[in-house]
């Protein structure tokens, strides 16, 4: 019996620990945020061959080159224009009626006097469904975001990650973005469109009094976690 009592008070108190622990939401963006700054060792040396333009230098560009981004630390800033709309609409009608019928022609002497011709029987029914259904969504996302190439790609496209952070008061928002583009598509300003990012992944969350008051509350929690409904 004191076997059971533990059980129990084991089984009760799992569900109190899982009904007041707040899962964080999953992370989205995962992976680096900002590019490393390079070893002062890896950086290959200026020849000293008195020249001014050094090809192997970092951050050395052509005369006649324009400086786009295409390196690890470069700065590309992201216009965020993400807008979803879709719709769907479905219906679905079905009808079904069948009938039959047993009739006495003739009878046979051989069944009860009380069998007649006027005995018979019949049996009918109908099944008739009707069902409609639709639904809709439509989301806008707008902003801007400076983000990092964090690495290059073989064939030059560029891997790009980057965060904001904003503290007001006693909540905080964060902005989270990653992706990889094209350096044609990037323009002179060193700006893209999210629209042109390959595997975006788009981020906003907050943390605060604002995030709390839409969160369920601990004992709600518990509730829904040993209801069997």
């Amino acid at each position: 019996m004191l076997s059971f009592f533990r059980r129990f008070s084991a089984l009760v108190m799992a569900a109190v620990l899982g009904g007041c622990a707040m899962i964080p939401p999953e992370p989205i963006v995962t992976g680096p945020l900002t590019a490393e700054p390079p070893s002062p060792y890896s950086m290959p040396a200026a020849e000293p061959n008195g020249s001014i333009f050094q090809p192997t230098a970092y951050g050395s560009f052509p005369l006649f080159e324009d400086r786009r981004p295409r390196n690890v630390g470069d700065i590309v800033t992201v216009v965020i224009q993400e807008r979803t709309n879709a719709q769907k609409s479905v219906g679905t009608s079905t009808e079904r009626t069948s009938a039959g019928g047993l009739g006495w022609g003739a009878v046979p002497t051989i069944l009860p006097g009380n069998v007649s011709p006027d005995q018979e029987f019949n049996i009918s029914g109908s099944n008739t469904m009707d069902g409609t259904g639709s639904t809709r969504a439509n989301n806008l996302f707008t902003g801007t975001l400076t983000t990092t190439v964090v690495g290059v790609l073989p064939n030059g496209n560029l891997q790009i990650a980057g965060d904001k952070q904003i503290a007001i008061n006693r909540g905080s928002e964060y902005l989270r973005f990653s992706g990889v583009v094209d350096p044609r598509s990037i323009s002179g300003n060193n700006t893209v469109a999210s629209t042109q990012v390959a595997d975006a992944k788009i981020e906003f969350r907050s943390k605060g009094v604002m995030d709390e008051v839409q969160t369920m509350g601990w004992l709600q929690r518990f509730f829904l976690n040993v209801s069997p409904f």
